[in-house]
C-alpha cells in the first residue's frame, strides 16, 4: 500500500486548514480525495490526542463559550423521520481564553444538556484555578457549569435580544436585527464589564473561513460525523500550535505558556 510522505501530508493539511475544499486540494496536489479523507481522519485522531496531552493545567482568566451550527449528511428538514443522532444539525461547542486566544477544548453534538455537560467537563480537565466564564443564553450551560465546576467559578451570561425581521423565526441566512444585550450574573462574582462574547464570535468567523466544511451555502458539508470531528481536531491543533495570531504575533499556545515555539505539521505528525 502506498503511503504519503510527510511533506505531501503537510502540503495537503496546510491547504485544508486554509479553508480549501477537498476536491480543490485534490486538483492542486494530485492526491485522490479518498486518500485525503482517510488522512484527515487519521491525523484528526492524532491531533486530538496531541491536544489532550499538551493542553492541561492551563491558567485562564476570562473564557468565552459559544456554539457554531453545522450539519452532517443532510439538513433536519430532509431527515424524513430518520432519528440517527449522527445526521442533521450538529453544534460545535467552543471555549476561548480571551487573553491568549487559546481554544482549550471543543465538543461536537446536538445542542442539548448532554453535550453542554460533556463540554464543560472537558474544559475542567484543561483549565486549573478559578476563572470568569461567559456564555450565551442557552439554558443548558447553567447545569453543565455547576456539574463541572461547582462554586469554583465566576459565571456570567450575556442575553441578547433580536427582532424577528417580520417572521417568527430567528434562525436563517438573513440575520435578525440586533436590539440589546443584557449581562446577568449566574454564580460567583463575575466582572460585568467582562461579560462578553465578542472574542468567541470572532473565533466562529475564523472557524467558518478556515474549515471548508462549515462554510455556509456550499456542498462542502460533512457526510460523516467522524469526518467532521476529525477535521475540527486538525483545525484547532493548527490554530493553537501552528498558526501565528495576528494580534499576539505568536501562536495561542505560546501565549498561554504551553510551548515555546511554532509547531510545524512535520512535528505534529511525527509526535
Amino acid at each position: 500500500m502506498n503511503v504519503l510522505p510527510i511533506h505531501r501530508k503537510a502540503q495537503v493539511l496546510s491547504a485544508l486548514v486554509e479553508g480549501t475544499s477537498i476536491r480543490s486540494v485534490e486538483r492542486m496536489t494530485g492526491v485522490h480525495r479518498d486518500t485525503i479523507c482517510r488522512l484527515v481522519v487519521s491525523v484528526g485522531e492524532k491531533c486530538q490526542n496531541f491536544m489532550d496531552s499538551m493542553i492541561r493545567g492551563v491558567q485562564a482568566e476570562f473564557v468565552q463559550v459559544d456554539e457554531v451550527w453545522c450539519y452532517v449528511g443532510k439538513k433536519d428538514r430532509r431527515l424524513n423521520g430518520d432519528k440517527r443522532r449522527d445526521l442533521g444539525s450538529q453544534y460545535v461547542f467552543i471555549g476561548l481564553e480571551s487573553q491568549t486566544k487559546l481554544v482549550p477544548c471543543f465538543e461536537v453534538g446536538k445542542r442539548n444538556q448532554q453535550t453542554a455537560t460533556r463540554f464543560m467537563l472537558n474544559m475542567r480537565e484543561r483549565i486549573s484555578g478559578r476563572f470568569q466564564l461567559t456564555t450565551d443564553a442557552f439554558p443548558g450551560y447553567v447545569e453543565a457549569a455547576e456539574t463541572a465546576f461547582g462554586m469554583d467559578l465566576d459565571f456570567g451570561m450575556l442575553v441578547k435580544s433580536y427582532t424577528s425581521n417580520g417572521t417568527p423565526r430567528r434562525e436563517g441566512y438573513t440575520p435578525s436585527d440586533f436590539v440589546d444585550t443584557r449581562p446577568i450574573r449566574i454564580s460567583g462574582n463575575p466582572d460585568p464589564r467582562k461579560i462578553s462574547t465578542s472574542h468567541i464570535e470572532r473565533q466562529n468567523l475564523s472557524l467558518r473561513m478556515s474549515c471548508r466544511r462549515l462554510t455556509r451555502l456550499t456542498n462542502a458539508f460533512s457526510k460523516k460525523l467522524e469526518n467532521l470531528k476529525a477535521a475540527l481536531a486538525v483545525h484547532f491543533a493548527w490554530y493553537n500550535f501552528g498558526r501565528v495570531h495576528r494580534s499576539l504575533r505568536v501562536t495561542p499556545a505560546m501565549e498561554a505558556g504551553i510551548t515555546d515555539h511554532i509547531w510545524t505539521w512535520g512535528e505534529i505528525l511525527e509526535r
